[in-house]
C-alpha cells in the first residue's frame, strides 16, 4: 500500500510502498477513500523540519537540555547517534479519514466488514485503527464529508469544555479550519458569535456562517466586542489561532466577561498576564484532542469504553454527534474544502499548504487503491555476495526505536542475510527493511515462518507478543534471539521450556548484552580466578517513565522489573557464575512511586558459593547522574563499572583502570556471537537454563511485590 511519510530532519514529504498494517485485536482494518490534511498541524511540522538544527534547539530547549546532560553521562558519540535516528526516523502523516472496514479484531463488538467509518487513521491506502477511534457514516454522508470528523471533534470538544447554553455570547480567535467548524457547531447551538481573524478571507467564511467578524489588528477591537456584549464581554472565548505571539491569550482575557472561560484549542505563547485573569477571575483550560478517552490505553487500545451515564461524550461518541450534524445540515464542512487532489497527488498537496497559497481543508482520495499485501519485496534491495548457503538468514520481527537504532544494526554487521524484516504497522518494518537491505518488507508472520530458508528468528516486539513468536520460531525449526524479557508468567516460562525441549539442537538465546560488554568481559576474567565470595553493588538510576507507558502495563510490558531490570540480576549472575539460592526485594511505596508501577526497587540474591549482591533500580533519581554502575568488592579488591565507559580497580595487581571513548553495553558482541554459536552449531553463548533461572527470578519478584 501507499503511505505519506514526513522526515522530521529535513521536513521533507514522500509517498511510498509499505506493507498493509496488521489488525489487532480490537482494531479495525480501513480501505480508505479520503483523508483531509490539516493544514495547520501538518504545516507546523513541515515548518518545523525544514528549519535548521539550531531553531529546532531554540523551539524546545528541555530536549536540549536532555540532550547535554546525556552527553555527559553517556558521551557525545552515543548521544550523536541516538539524536540522528531520532531526526531521521519518518513520521506518518494525517489523522482524520474515512473509508470501508475490510476486517475486524477478534475483540471488536460494535463494526463488521462493510461498515463505512470515519476514524482518525493516518495518510495511508489502508489503516488499523482503535475500535473506539471509529464511527459509523451515515448513509447520506459521503466519504469526503466523513473525514472531516476526527478534526471537527477537536472542534466540538472545545464547546463542551466551555459549557455554552443557548443564547451565550461566544468569541472565536482564529478562523482557520478548526475556528471555522466551531463557528457553524455554536450557530447550530443557538449561540452569538463573534470571529476574529487577521485573514480578509477567512473572516469572510465566518460571516457567510453567521458570525460577526472583525480583524484582529483593526483599531477599537475590545471595545467593538464590548459593545456587542452591552459592556460585559463574552460568556466564552475559544482560541483556535496557530501562532507563537501571546497576544490571543492576552485578547481573550480582555474580551472576556467576569468569571468568563477561555478555552485553548490552538497553539499559542502561553505567557498569560495575571492581572487580567486575576481581576476577572477566569477560568483557562487546554482542550485535549476529540475528548475523553483520548489517550487512555485502556480506552483506545483494549476498548473498555466509559460508562455512558457517568462519562456521555467520549472521544467515540464526539466523532458519531459530528457526523450526526454533518447528516442533519447543521454544519457545512463541503464548503470548507479548497482543494482535492488524488494521492498520488500528494506532492502537489503539501506544495499548496507550505507555499501559503490559500487554503482550508485539503482533501486527498483514493482512486486507485494497492491491493491488501502483507508481503512485498523490497524495491531497494540489493543482494550482497558474502553469503553463502551455509550462513544463516534471518528475519527481524518488530521495527521500534531499539531493533531500529540498535539491534538491526549490530545483526547487520554480522554479514547475514537479513530476509524479512516485520512490524504490525508496516510503515516502521519498511523503513528499517530499506534502510539495512532486507529482501522482503511484510507486516505479518506466516510469510517468513513458511520460509525455510530462514532458520533465525530475531524477535524485537512489545514484551506480551514474546513467548507466542519463540513458541512459533521454535515450531517452525528456526533459532530465536528475543531481545529482553523472554516472558512475561512463570506459565509461559514452562511452556518456552517444553518447546525447547522439544527443539535441543535450535539456539535460543536472550538479549542480556551486558554481560558481553567489553568492560563486563575483562571483569569476569579477573573474577574467574578468584574463589572468595563476592559482595556486588549495582546502582541503576533508571529514570521515570510515565505510569501511563506500555511497558508498565502489567499485561504489555510486565513492569520494568521483568522488562529491565533483568538485565542486572543476569549481570550479577554472570559475575557470581552460580545459581541464586535466595532473593529479597523492597520497593519504594511512597506517593511519588505512582501506585504498581515498582520502579524503585532494592533487590537483594544471594548465591550458592556464599557470595551476595544488591541491585538498586532506582526510577526517582535525576537524568544528570550516570545511568548504571556496578561495584564488586571480594579478596581485599574493589573493582568498579561506571557506566560501561570506564572500569577502575583497587587492589589488583597489574591493573587500575580501562575506558572507552564510547559507551559500551555489548550489544555487537551478544549478537555476533549468537550468530557464531548458530553457524557453529555450538551451543548458545547463555546457556539456556541460566535464562530460565534469570527469568523465573524476576517474574517471581515482580510477582512478589504486587502481591505483598
Amino acid at each position: 500500500m501507499k503511505q505519506i511519510v514526513q522526515n522530521i530532519g529535513n521536513g521533507n514529504t514522500d509517498l511510498i510502498t509499505v506493507p498493509a498494517p496488521i489488525c489487532g485485536d480490537y482494531e479495525v482494518l480501513i480501505k480508505v477513500a479520503s483523508s483531509l490534511i490539516s493544514a495547520g498541524t501538518e504545516k507546523m511540522l513541515i515548518e518545523f523540519g525544514k528549519s535548521f538544527l539550531i531553531s529546532k534547539a531554540r523551539s524546545q530547549p528541555e530536549r536540549v537540555a536532555q540532550v547535554l546532560s546525556k552527553i555527559k553521562t553517556d558521551g557525545l558519540v552515543a548521544t550523536y547517534e541516538s539524536v540522528t535516528a531520532k531526526l531521521n526516523q519518518p513520521l506518518a502523516l494525517g489523522y482524520s479519514n474515512a473509508g470501508t472496514v475490510i476486517q475486524v479484531g477478534r475483540e471488536v463488538r460494535n463494526f463488521k466488514v462493510g461498515d463505512r467509518v470515519a476514524s482518525n487513521g493516518k495518510h495511508a491506502e489502508f489503516v488499523a485503527v482503535p475500535e473506539n477511534l471509529c464511527a459509523k457514516i451515515p448513509d447520506s454522508v459521503s466519504f469526503e464529508e466523513a473525514s472531516f470528523t476526527s478534526v471537527a471533534a477537536i472542534a466540538l470538544q472545545s464547546i463542551r469544555l466551555a459549557k455554552v447554553n443557548i443564547g451565550e455570547s461566544v468569541a472565536v480567535i482564529g478562523l482557520g479550519l478548526i475556528g471555522l467548524i466551531v463557528v457553524q457547531i455554536l450557530r447550530a447551538n443557538g449561540c452569538k458569535v463573534v470571529g476574529i481573524d487577521l485573514d480578509e478571507a477567512k473572516l469572510d467564511y465566518g460571516l457567510n456562517y453567521g458570525a460577526v467578524v472583525f480583524k484582529a489588528n483593526q483599531d477599537g477591537l475590545i471595545d467593538n466586542c464590548l459593545n456587542l456584549t452591552n459592556g460585559q464581554g463574552f460568556d466564552s472565548v475559544i482560541i483556535a489561532a496557530s501562532t507563537s505571539s501571546n497576544d490571543p491569550i492576552t485578547l481573550a482575557a480582555q474580551i472576556s466577561k467576569q468569571r468568563g472561560k477561555v478555552i485553548l484549542v490552538g497553539v499559542v505563547g502561553l505567557e498569560l498576564n495575571r492581572a487580567d485573569y486575576y481581576k476577572k477571575e477566569l477560568s483557562f483550560q487546554v482542550s485535549c484532542s476529540y475528548g475523553p478517552g483520548r489517550y487512555d490505553g485502556n480506552y483506545e487500545d483494549r476498548s473498555q469504553d466509559y460508562p455512558f451515564g457517568f462519562v456521555r461524550w467520549t472521544a467515540q461518541r464526539n466523532f458519531s454527534a459530528v457526523l450526526s450534524l454533518i447528516e442533519d445540515h447543521r454544519i457545512d464542512v463541503k464548503s470548507l474544502i479548497t482543494h482535492r487532489f488524488d494521492l498520488n497527488q500528494f506532492d502537489l498537496a503539501y506544495k499548496a499548504i507550505v507555499d501559503d497559497e490559500f487554503n482550508l481543508a485539503v482533501i486527498l482520495n483514493y482512486s486507485n487503491q494497492s491491493s491488501h499485501e502483507q508481503r512485498i519485496l523490497n524495491q531497494s534491495f540489493n543482494p550482497t555476495t558474502n553469503n553463502t548457503v551455509t550462513n544463516p538468514v534471518i528475519a527481524i520481527v518488530g521495527a521500534g526505536n531499539y531493533s531500529s537504532r540498535i539491534l538491526s544494526r549490530a545483526f547487520v554487521k554480522t554479514n547475514v542475510k537479513i530476509k524479512y524484516v516485520s512490524s504490525a504497522s508496516g510503515l516502521s518494518g519498511s523503513i528499517l527493511g530499506r534502510r539495512i537491505n532486507s529482501e522482503y518488507l511484510t507486516s505479518g508472520l506466516d510469510s517468513l515462518l513458511n520460509d525455510d530458508e530462514v532458520n533465525c528468528l530475531v524477535i524485537a516486539t512489545r514484551h506480551n507478543e514474546h513467548c507466542s513468536n519463540i513458541l512459533a520460531g521454535l515450531q517452525s525449526n528456526k533459532h530465536v534471539f528475543v531481545e529482553k524479557p523472554l516472558c512475561l508468567t512463570i506459565e509461559q516460562l514452562e511452556q518456552i521450556i517444553a518447546a525447547k525441549s522439544k527443539a535441543p539442537n535450535l539456539s535460543l538465546m536472550i538479549g542480556f548484552n551486558r554481560r558481553f560488554s567489553v568492560f563486563s568481559q575483562r571483569l569476569k576474567s579477573i573474577l574467574s580466578k578468584i574463589t572468595a565470595p563476592k559482595s556486588i553493588v549495582i546502582t541503576v538510576n533508571a529514570g521515570s517513565i510515565p505510569a501511563d507507558h506500555w511497558t508498565q502495563d502489567v499485561a504489555v510490558g510486565g513492569g520494568r522489573i521483568i522488562g529491565e531490570a533483568c538485565h542486572f540480576i543476569d549481570l550479577m549472575r554472570f559475575f557470581v557464575g552460580c545459581e541464586i539460592t535466595e532473593v529479597k526485594s523492597l520497593a519504594s511505596l511512597s506517593p511519588e512511586s505512582r501506585g504498581n508501577s515498582y520502579d524503585t526497587v532494592s533487590i537483594s540474591l544471594g548465591f550458592r558459593d556464599g557470595s551476595h549482591g544488591v541491585i538498586h533500580y532506582f526510577a526517582n533519581g535525576h537524568r544528570s547522574y550516570p545511568k548504571e554502575r556496578i561495584e564488586v568488592f571480594t579478596s581485599g579488591k574493589i573493582f568498579i563499572i561506571d557506566n560501561f565507559r570506564k572500569l577502575s580497580a583497587f587492589g589488583q595487581k597489574g591493573f587500575k583502570k580501562m575506558s572507552r571513548f564510547k559507551q559500551d553495553k555489548g550489544q555487537d558482541l551478544c549478537v555476533a556471537s549468537f550468530m557464531e554459536s548458530v553457524i557453529k552449531g555450538t551451543p548458545s553463548p547463555i546457556p539456556f537454563d541460566e535464562i530460565c533461572e534469570v527469568t523465573r527470578v524476576s517474574i517471581e519478584i515482580d510477582h512478589s511485590l504486587r502481591n505483598g
